[in-house]
C-alpha cells in the first residue's frame, strides 16, 4: 500500500512538472507575440492620435505635432530606444485602426469608458479631467451649472463621438444638442452667438477661453464629470500593459510628468507657436 502511495506521489508530481513546463511555455509564447516585443524589433514605436485636442495633442505652425501627449510619446520611444512614428487619424475610426494595427497604441487624449474598454484595455491614467462649460457672455449670472442648462431653449454644442457629446446627452437631456465634427467648430459657434453653450474637456475649454474667449464667453471652470485619461492597446497583450504601467509609473517619480504637465497644463507660452 505505501508503494501504491509513493508511485501515485511520483506520478501526481511528474503530472505536475508537464504542466508547469506547459503553462511556462504558454507564458512565453505569449511574451514573444506581445506589441512589445514586435516594438523593439522593429525599431519603431508607431502612435495614433487625432491633432486637434489642445494642449495634448495639436499641429505647430512648422507643421509639427506636439503636445502634452505628444512629449510623452518621445519619452515613452526614448525609454524603448526606439524611433517614433506619430500617425495623425480621425477620432471615429481611432480604435478600429488600432484593431487593425494600423499603430500600437493610442495616446490621444482619450477618456476611459467601459464601453471602449469592450473593445480595447486601458493602462493606468495619467491625468484626470472632467467636462466644463464655456458660457455665452449674455448668460453671465444666470446660468450657474450644467443643469441650468437643460432646457431646450439653450443650444448646447460638443464634438461628434466624445464624453463631451455623452456628458450632454446623459446629464442635460432636454436641451437643443448640436454635434460637430471638431472642437473649434462647436466653440466657436458659441463665440459667434448660434448656440448657448460649448460642453468640453476642462483643459480644452481653459485655452480655447484664453485665445478666444476674451469678452464673448464665460468659463464654468468646476468640471461636472469624472474622467480619468489613459493610452490604449488592443486587448490581450499583459506584457505591454505591464511596461506602460511601470513607464508611467517611473516618469511620474522622476520629474519628467511633471516638467510635461507643467509646459502643457499649467503653462500658456506654447499657445503663441499653435498653427491658428
Amino acid at each position: 500500500m505505501k508503494r501504491f502511495a509513493v508511485v501515485l506521489a511520483v506520478v501526481a508530481a511528474l503530472l505536475l512538472g508537464v504542466l508547469q513546463v506547459q503553462v511556462l511555455a504558454a507564458d512565453i509564447d505569449l511574451a514573444k507575440k506581445s506589441t512589445l516585443e514586435t516594438i523593439l524589433k522593429r525599431g519603431e514605436l508607431r502612435v495614433g492620435f487625432e491633432a486637434g485636442y489642445m494642449p495634448f495633442e495639436m499641429t505647430d505652425k512648422k507643421g509639427r505635432f506636439v503636445g502634452f501627449d505628444m512629449d510623452m510619446a518621445k519619452e515613452m520611444a526614448k525609454a524603448m530606444d526606439v524611433k517614433l512614428k506619430q500617425i495623425n487619424t480621425a477620432w471615429d475610426g481611432i480604435i478600429p485602426a488600432l484593431n487593425t494595427n494600423k499603430f500600437d497604441i493610442i495616446m490621444s487624449g482619450m477618456t476611459v469608458t467601459q464601453e471602449r474598454n469592450l473593445k480595447i484595455n486601458f493602462a493606468d491614467p495619467y491625468i484626470v479631467i472632467g467636462q466644463a462649460i464655456l458660457l455665452a457672455k449674455k448668460h453671465e449670472g444666470k446660468i450657474k451649472s450644467y443643469k441650468d442648462l437643460n432646457n431646450p431653449k439653450y443650444i448646447v454644442t460638443s464634438k461628434l463621438g466624445t464624453t463631451g457629446e455623452q456628458a450632454v446627452k446623459r446629464l442635460i437631456p432636454k436641451c437643443n444638442y448640436k454635434s460637430f465634427e471638431t472642437e473649434p467648430e462647436a466653440a466657436l459657434e458659441v463665440v459667434n452667438g448660434k448656440a448657448d453653450a460649448f460642453v468640453y474637456d476642462l483643459p480644452y475649454c481653459v485655452v480655447f477661453n484664453a485665445q478666444q474667449g476674451k469678452g464673448k464667453l464665460v468659463f464654468l471652470d468646476k468640471p461636472f464629470t469624472y474622467e480619468p485619461l489613459a493610452w490604449a492597446i488592443n486587448k490581450g497583450d499583459p506584457d505591454f500593459l505591464n511596461w506602460l504601467n511601470n513607464f508611467l509609473r517611473q516618469v511620474k517619480n522622476d520629474g519628467r510628468y511633471e516638467r510635461i504637465y507643467n509646459k502643457w497644463i499649467k503653462g500658456t507660452a506654447w499657445i503663441q507657436d499653435i498653427q491658428e
